[in-house]
């Protein structure tokens, strides 16, 4: 029986490679390579009966026994039907004659690779039912499932051939599993007789069911061999897609030149020429005077090669024949490996299969999954008892992102980045600072601005009209003292707006607590000021000449003396810094000034707490002392006012976040300032401005009696 014309360059792809490495003086010298061709025809019995007789001597089927040393059998390469080639490895196995086979590793890489270039995770194979498919689905399978690929279904391919037109109904329940199936795509892998058999099945259910499969279909290499005598029934299916992989080949220099000299008058020539070109060219070799039984045209021996269509012969090497010509080669490298004892193989061809995509086009790409992908900002979740590809889409948590398709879990943005609304990206986060630009920064800074202008006002009034009885009642040193501080706090509110810096953030807390301790103590010394003068006026009494102004000279530098060495001590241990709070605010990050030791915060804080408290107290006692112009009844509005303030500070600072916190402090600062400002020397204006009538020693002396 000769070989089908198509295959018949396997063969001579041996021919030519045994003829190389025979011309090849390095690679075998002193060694001569042959070999033998075995038709199996399809049938077990026969594979098996080659096999045993290339273990026996030649033309002798006495298995293991060998007398020729000539014909020694130094490896086999298996055929195109890996079914065969599973039989013979069954008995080349005992005796140890290595066996060349195809590998399939890097195709089923690519296939997973197809899988997910095309965003199919649900599948259904169809492979032989036979070694060959057993092997396929495990060591496809487990890629499958790490790549999350959910297989549908699983068909095994009846051996037998099937007749066109008839269908079992074992295949034809197979394949209504196919076509009742959601999945799209179906991998079809198997031997050239499995896949001759399922496209004549396919093709004959769709004529008598007069529907459409509508699917994908992924073919591996296996089916170049089957598409020869089968080519026509693709077409005949009403809408086939396919995609199939080819297995890689290159130009092999020489064997175009090997093809031109073959001669086909040599009956004794290369692998049975002689009886290939009949089949081929369909003509008869006759001797001279006879006529062809069947009508066939003399064979001339002039036929071209290249005029054969490429179903019959290719001139260029095949995928496979090439695999079969780098077998070979391998089989010599090995000899030639085991000869000279060396390890490493130099210069070995590469003998690595590779494959190559074959594409139908497509009028539309088809969706194989069990559910829609999840869309970016979404997470897969597999409800229990689901398969891992019928998974369900949430939306990722606060905090998540997910930027891709089909994400298995949402990742964290990082600490200076916020998820986007629809929480598919990263976006930076805003700065949150009391900034000069915003609403509020710049109502406070205003208001900052007015305050501080105001307050130079009264200083300026006060200096203008100094010899006059009001400015000089009380101490006129202390209320220069006082209005100066007052200017101070208002122009520290400033360091509290803006981004903050290492500077602006050593400065404020510590030049605000110092400021604010010389308002105070100078509100202090006002308030003893107060008490000193009535009792001066008692008799006998030498309080006021022996104390006088060196005791509220001394009040004004040792209490702010004190809060300075408080701030000197925190600005030593531990001072404040520009700190970056990621956390406290979703969506923002706080430029903040941090208080470095928080203790001493509230350190400073109490110690002008304290003074505050203290003026409270001795303006509460004093309030009703009759003096010509008793300050103490407005030191002591004015100081509860500001205890008010800062009591009501403490829990509204420590309840905010951001610049929100700040805005509360310099709100605090503003308000206490113009509360000492407005109850101490607002009467005072008044009386200087729009009542001078007022503002005069016999007014005041009068006054102080009627008090008495």
């Amino acid at each position: 029986m000769p070989p089908v014309p198509k295959n018949y360059q396997h063969i001579l792809a041996i021919a030519f490679a045994i003829s190389e490495l025979n011309k090849d003086p390095v690679l075998l010298p002193n060694l001569t390579l042959g070999y033998h061709i075995y038709e199996d025809y399809n049938f077990a019995g026969k594979t098996y009966e080659d096999t045993l007789s290339l273990l026996s001597t030649h033309k002798q089927m006495i298995p293991n026994y060998k007398c020729d040393k000539q014909d020694k059998l130094l490896s086999i390469i298996g055929g195109l039907n890996s079914k065969m080639s599973w039989q013979m490895a069954s008995i080349l196995g005992i005796f140890k004659i290595p066996q060349i086979d195809p590998k399939y590793d890097f195709q089923y890489m690519g296939l997973i690779q197809l899988l997910q270039h095309f965003q199919w995770n649900w599948i259904g194979l169809i492979t032989s039912a036979d070694d060959s498919g057993d092997n396929f689905i495990q060591t496809l399978t487990p890629m499958l499932t790490a790549n999350d690929i959910c297989v549908d279904f699983t068909q095994r391919t009846v051996p037998e051939i099937m007749v066109m037109n008839v269908l079992s109904e074992l295949r034809y329940n197979q394949l209504l599993t196919v076509v009742k199936s959601t999945a799209q795509v179906v991998i079809v892998s198997g031997d050239s007789h499995a896949i001759q058999n399922f496209i004549a099945s396919l093709s004959t259910f769709e004529e008598e069911a007069e529907t459409s499969f509508g699917k994908v279909w992924i073919l591996t290499s296996e089916w170049e061999f089957a598409a020869v005598g089968f080519h026509y029934q693709w077409h005949s299916l009403k809408s086939f897609h396919a995609l199939s992989f080819r297995i890689h080949t290159s130009d092999v220099p020489g064997f175009n030149h090997f093809l031109w000299t073959l001669d086909p008058y040599r009956p004794q020539g290369e692998v049975f020429l002689h009886d290939w070109w009949e089949v081929a060219f369909n003509c008869e070799f006759l001797k001279p005077g006879l006529a062809s039984e069947d009508g066939r045209r003399n064979c001339t021996g002039e036929e071209k090669l290249e005029n054969l269509p490429v179903s019959v012969f290719e001139m260029s090497m095949t995928g496979h024949s090439y695999s079969i010509y780098n077998a070979v080669y391998s089989v010599a490298h090995a000899l030639h490996a085991m000869y000279s004892l060396e390890s490493e193989r130099s210069g070995v061809k590469d003998s690595k299969r590779s494959f190559l995509l074959n594409v139908r086009p497509f009028q539309t790409l088809p969706s194989s999954r069990c559910v829609e992908c999840c869309s970016s900002g979404h997470s897969r979740k597999v409800p229990e008892g689901k398969p891992v590809c019928c998974y369900e889409c949430v939306a990722c948590p606060d905090g998540t992102i997910s930027n891709q398709t089909d994400a298995v879990s949402c990742v964290q943005c990082p600490d200076h980045q916020q998820p986007s609304k629809s929480k598919d990206q990263c976006i930076p986060k805003m700065l949150n600072f009391l900034s000069y630009q915003e609403l509020l920064g710049f109502a406070l800074a205003s208001l900052d601005l007015f305050l501080f202008l105001i307050t130079s006002l009264v200083l300026a009034t006060f200096i203008k009209h100094r010899n006059t009885p009001v400015v000089k009642a009380n101490n006129r040193d202390l209320t220069y003292v006082l209005l100066i501080s007052l200017l101070l706090c208002f122009l520290c509110s400033f360091l509290f707006i803006g981004q903050p810096g290492k500077v602006t953030c050593f400065l404020r807390q510590t030049a605000f607590g110092i400021v604010f301790s010389v308002a105070v103590s100078s509100i202090l010394a006002k308030t003893v000021t107060v008490v000193l003068a009535f009792m001066a006026t008692k008799p006998g009494n030498f309080a006021r000449k022996i104390l006088g102004r060196q005791l509220t000279n001394s009040i004004v530098l040792l209490c702010p003396l004190i809060q300075a060495v408080i701030c000197g001590i925190w600005l030593t241990t531990s001072p404040p810094f520009p700190n970056l709070d990621f956390q406290s605010l979703a969506g923002e990050i706080i430029v903040e000034c941090h208080e470095g030791s928080v203790t001493m915060f509230y350190t400073v804080l109490g110690y002008m707490g304290f003074l505050a408290l203290m003026s409270f107290t001795v303006a509460f006692l004093a309030r009703k002392l009759p003096d010509s112009f008793n300050e103490a009844k407005f030191i002591t509005f004015s100081m509860l006012v500001f205890c008010s303030v800062w009591v009501s500070f403490v829990p509204t600072y420590l309840s905010t976040k951001g610049k929100y916190m700040v805005a509360v402090e310099v709100f605090s600062i503003l308000v206490s300032s113009a509360g000492l400002l407005g109850c101490i020397f607002l009467p005072k204006c008044y009386i200087i401005l729009l009542r001078p009538d007022l503002n005069s020693r016999d007014h005041l002396m009068s006054k102080k009696f009627q008090g008495m």
